[in-house]
């Protein structure tokens, strides 16, 4: 018994410790970054331009409740290029927007072909029980590790840590657009949060306006000019506070303010 106090014990207690600090490392390493931005963006938006097109939009009239935004643009491969944020500073919008914005861009991005944009807010009904898309919205999860470390003061600047990293996540509402350049070539996506999801929708319309990356070859939505913009074609039904969607791409109202607003958004180039 001695010899085995004297062995065993001494030997274990070690073995602990050195997973202990394993976990510890590994819990407190940074997160990994993919590939260089430079390389990984150079079709993209730089930080000053998302923030510049996204300010322009935020002051337009959107039909939300007029608050500050969040925006962030991944690449194809779904590599975050860019984050920026409207207002005074990183607290003159909702703090939970931020990882928001880059669930709606990755959203967007992965679920959008060369041929055909899907929109996050064109995924609402699509993801309900019964639809054609039900449980997208639990695939794909955050990466937390690219989401949440990093200095907090760099967030929405021109080093905020998630540049460079996967986010990952899936948002199945108003405010993610792919990008698509002036030869038709799909680039990657933009996410916007931080107002009601229709304001946002029409926030991120704007914004990927103002960047000029609007050149959208088709979609699911009814207008040609339009063809991922938000559908409101959602009709109550007995019993419930929404019913279903005659296109099954369709998404709740907001405001009708909103929903005008909508309607009058700059044609896709």
């Amino acid at each position: 018994m001695n010899d085995f106090r004297r062995t065993r014990i001494p030997t274990l207690l070690a073995l602990t410790i050195l997973a202990l600090a394993t976990l510890t490392t590994h819990a407190q390493a940074p997160a990994q970054k993919t590939v260089a931005p430079a390389a990984a963006c150079k079709s993209l938006p730089t930080y000053a331009e998302l923030k510049t097109a996204l300010t322009a939009a935020r002051a337009a009239a959107n039909g939300g409740f007029n608050l500050d935004m969040w925006g962030t643009v991944v690449n194809r491969d779904g590599v975050v290029c860019a984050v920026a944020f409207t207002g005074a500073d990183r607290g003159s919008q909702w703090p939970g927007s931020r990882v928001i914005s880059a669930q709606k861009a990755n959203t967007a991005n992965a679920f959008s072909l060369p041929k055909l944009s899907l929109s996050t807010a064109q995924l609402y009904s699509a993801v309900l029980p019964g639809g054609s898309l039900f449980g997208l919205q639990a695939s794909n999860p955050v990466d937390v590790s690219v989401a949440y470390h990093g200095d907090p003061t760099r967030y929405g600047t021109a080093t905020d840590p998630m540049v460079g990293g996967h986010i990952g996540g899936v948002n199945v509402f108003g405010g993610g657009l792919a990008l698509y350049n002036a030869q038709g070539v799909l680039v990657g996506a933009i996410g916007v949060s931080g107002d009601s999801s229709c304001a946002d929708h029409n926030i991120a319309w704007r914004t990927r306006n103002n960047l000029k990356l609007d050149h959208v070859p088709g979609g699911v939505g009814p207008d040609a000019t339009h063809p991922d913009n938000i559908v409101y074609d959602i009709t109550a039904a007995p019993g419930l506070a929404l019913g279903a969607s005659a296109s099954g791409w369709g998404h709740p109202a907001c405001s009708p303010a909103a929903t005008t607003i909508s309607t009058q958004l700059p044609p896709i180039q």
